[in-house]
């Protein structure tokens, strides 16, 4: 590995690992990106892998909003539908089964805290009962009539897209109850439809681990959060640990922190070459 101008905090990053009995992961869109998602940063990069949708002038904030479930099911499952057999054929990149070693070998214990709804932490092995969505997951589907308030695990088959327009080609996700319409599990902007059980249960059992690591030395490894949406950034901060703030873009840390302005596979990488 060739030598950066980050040797420095990298060497400081993978001693507060090292001495570390417990662990947080903080993972927004960024982290996704070395698996070869696309992170959706600003109107251009949203129509790079959404074309279609430039000649109609939607952006992602415009999109991934339940307006669109109510008025156009066919379009809002179109983008979400892409979305979720996106995620579903891409494998998560190596930086995953890092950070699982890693945390394997905490005496206290780890957690994730992700506003991903990709899933992919399960899919690398993360056991769920360790992780908090806090935005929930394209996995699992609600009922747009709120004839229940179950949520419920999407069904495996894919969902049928017509690559030119991006919309979705019936039958639609349908809710087991009803028959009506069924949505993601997930919070869209300007979102008030959103069914939050399923991530307040996982928050419940978040909140009683960090209480049970109040003591430990924490390390906190925030990967590819923007400020944009700064759920977990705010997460990470609040932490009250050492924090390793992974990201290309907008990496400065609160004092005390590690910034690594590097990518998410990159910095685990050289930092577990050093562990």
């Amino acid at each position: 590995m060739h030598p950066t101008t980050t040797t420095s905090p990298i060497h400081a990053a993978a001693e507060a690992i090292r001495s570390a009995e417990a662990l947080l992961i903080g993972a927004g869109a960024g982290m996704g990106v070395d698996s070869g998602l696309p992170d959706f940063r600003g109107n251009e990069g949203f129509w790079r892998a959404y074309p279609p949708f430039k000649r109609l002038g939607l952006s992602f904030v415009k999109l991934a909003n339940p307006y669109w479930f109510h008025n156009d099911p066919e379009q809002a499952w179109g983008f979400y539908g892409h979305r979720r057999n996106l995620y579903r054929a891409t494998e998560p990149h190596a930086g995953f089964a890092i950070l699982r070693r890693w945390a394997e070998r905490m005496a206290a214990g780890w957690f994730v805290f992700t506003s991903n709804v990709d899933s992919h932490f399960q899919r690398a092995g993360f056991g769920a009962k360790r992780i908090v969505e806090c935005h929930g997951s394209l996995e699992y589907l609600q009922c747009m009539r709120y004839c229940t308030q179950s949520i419920w695990p999407a069904l495996a088959e894919p969902i049928a897209i017509d690559e030119a327009t991006f919309r979705a080609q019936p039958p639609l996700p349908h809710c087991p109850g009803c028959g009506g319409l069924a949505r993601p599990n997930v919070l869209m902007f300007g979102d008030g439809e959103w069914l939050s059980s399923r991530s307040e249960a996982q928050l419940a059992l978040y909140s009683d681990w960090r209480r049970s690591v109040r003591g430990s030395r924490l390390a906190v490894i925030e990967l590819g959060a923007g400020m944009h949406v700064p759920t977990v950034r705010i997460e990470c901060e609040d932490a009250g640990s050492t924090l390793i703030r992974i990201n290309p873009r907008e990496p400065d840390a609160p004092a005390g922190g590690v910034s690594l302005a590097l990518g998410a596979l990159d910095a685990l990488a050289q930092i577990d070459a050093l562990l």
